[in-house]
């Protein structure tokens, strides 16, 4: 290592998510309805994802042990998950259709590994989860949740209620508007995205008792772990 230049430790959490080079202007705005079948099929993988979870509780209770099959269930379960998120809401960086599947496709702009834990502290699974955590679901939930108020107002006396939209919302919204009327999606809103959405899947794999190693208090932004860009300016996507 040479001075000056501090190496960043990785954290056994890795979330990819490439920036689609193709990425359409307008796909946007249906690629919600187009995961509806993803949603399905995610609704009932995590109602499997929690039971795995709990029996993994017990497991990790008195053996100091994940078991590896539970484990992998789980992670694949993240996996998906972030690919449609990726695909369809939390990013929107890519217009390649997710895979049905847990598993890792190394054809996909966006995946996600987690390093399996030969041994687990026993005491830590219970407490991690929920009273370790509670700085960072503070700080999450500023991130994801903080919103903007837009406020009641009154028409001709009569008061109407308003409401309120999720600052991640607004990110996202703002890049696909600026994709939509400048074919650029920016660079920093897209590296700025990936940091929230790896901290937000570090935590979970804390919290779902996955890894003892505390999740970093820090926005590692960019496509690949480490920081890493593809270029320091916006992209220019010239598909209509």
């Amino acid at each position: 290592m040479e001075p000056g230049n501090p190496v960043t430790p990785t954290y056994p959490v890795r979330v990819r998510g490439d920036l689609d080079p193709a990425l359409s202007r307008w796909m946007w705005i249906v690629k919600w309805i187009l995961a509806i079948p993803h949603y399905i099929v995610l609704f009932f993988l995590h109602i499997a994802y929690a039971v795995v979870t709990v029996i993994a509780f017990f497991a990790i209770l008195f053996t100091g042990k994940y078991p590896k099959g539970l484990f992998d269930f789980n992670v694949g379960v993240m996996r998906w998950t972030w690919r449609v998120m990726f695909y369809s809401w939390t990013v929107l960086g890519t217009d390649k259709y997710p895979p049905f599947s847990l598993e890792t496709k190394s054809g996909y702009p966006a995946d996600l590994e987690v390093d399996y834990p030969e041994r687990l502290h026993r005491g830590l699974a219970l407490v991690k989860w929920w009273l370790l955590a509670i700085p960072h679901y503070l700080i999450i939930g500023a991130l994801v949740w903080g919103v903007v108020d837009a406020g009641g107002g009154d028409w001709d006396g009569d008061e109407w209620g308003g409401f309120s939209i999720p600052l991640l919302g607004i990110l996202v919204l703002v890049a696909v508007i600026a994709l939509l009327f400048t074919a650029r999606y920016p660079r920093g809103l897209f590296d700025f995205l990936l940091g929230i959405n790896r901290w937000m899947i570090r935590v979970q794999a804390y919290t779902s008792l996955m890894r003892d190693e505390y999740p970093p208090f820090r926005l590692d932004q960019g496509a690949r772990e480490g920081g890493a860009r593809e270029d320091s300016g916006d992209l220019d996507l010239t598909k209509p």
